[in-house]
């Protein structure tokens, strides 16, 4: 989805864009809670409370994800759409997900239904964010799907078998697991509002698909998995309006423990 350039503003902050970036970083990178963040700033002399870490992630947690799919390349042109069920306050509710075919998430959407409307509102939401429109498109036997794909998509070919949708379902495990670290979601905007930016950050370091070197050079080729981790750290720092190759902390404030409050 292509999104609006966005100037971040570190204004106002008394921690530097290094330390805030970085904590931002920890808490959609890794399953952690924002108690954990806190623990593990503290080791490194950034004395901080949840809480600050928690208004940070919620204020340039969705701009790093813009940023982020703003200078990603074109997503393919082979769309896997799937749903699936969640409960939020007793209520069964949907995660709609589209990928590509590299497994590079599209876009997400929660809704209360999976019937034709949604179907619709889904993929002209993906249309529009995009801006292209896909060769294939892969679901499952949905049947609102199909009529969702007619009414929007008409010239479009459509592929339906439950075997084949295994991106679009791969994708939902990293989320089911998030759910499960934050003891479920609160509300369909707190879904829609973490997902949103989880989505684009946890898939900008996810490893890239690298065929694996010949038996005979096994020992002398480099690790894939970390000149993938180098070259997306890299893309990081400009996405979050960091200056040249921010590869550590600097500047790390610390504050007496006996402070009443912690202003962000």
């Amino acid at each position: 989805m292509k999104e609006q350039a966005r100037t971040l503003s570190y204004k106002r902050h008394r921690f530097p864009p290094e330390i805030i970036a970085h904590a931002v970083w920890l808490y959609f990178r890794f399953a952690l809670s924002y108690r954990d963040v806190e623990e593990l700033l503290a080791e490194r002399g950034v004395l901080l409370t949840y809480e600050t870490v928690r208004q940070w992630c919620r204020k340039f947690g969705q701009t790093y994800a813009n940023e982020l799919r703003r200078r990603r390349p074109r997503p393919g042109d082979k769309w896997h759409l799937d749903e699936v069920f969640i409960q939020i306050n007793g209520r069964a509710h949907y995660l709609w997900r589209a990928v590509d075919q590299d497994g590079n998430v599209l876009d997400i959407l929660v809704q209360s239904r999976r019937d034709k409307r949604a179907a619709v509102k889904f993929l002209r939401r993906l249309l529009k964010g995009l801006a292209y429109v896909p060769r294939v498109l892969i679901t499952d036997k949905l049947a609102s799907d199909g009529a969702a794909k007619r009414e929007v998509l008409p010239g479009v070919e459509q592929r339906q078998h439950k075997r084949r949708n295994h991106r679009a379902e791969n994708s939902h495990q990293p989320t089911r697991e998030r759910e499960r670290r934050m003891r479920r979601f609160k509300s369909p905007g707190h879904a829609q509002r973490f997902l949103a930016a989880y989505g684009p950050i946890a898939d900008h370091f996810r490893p890239l698909p690298t065929p694996p070197p010949p038996p005979h050079r096994r020992r002398l080729s480099p690790d894939p998995r970390r000149t993938s981790r180098h070259l997306a750290g890299n893309r990081w720092h400009p996405g979050a309006g960091l200056s040249g190759d921010a590869t550590r902390l600097q500047h790390a404030s610390t504050r007496p423990p006996s402070a009443p409050r912690d202003l962000s």
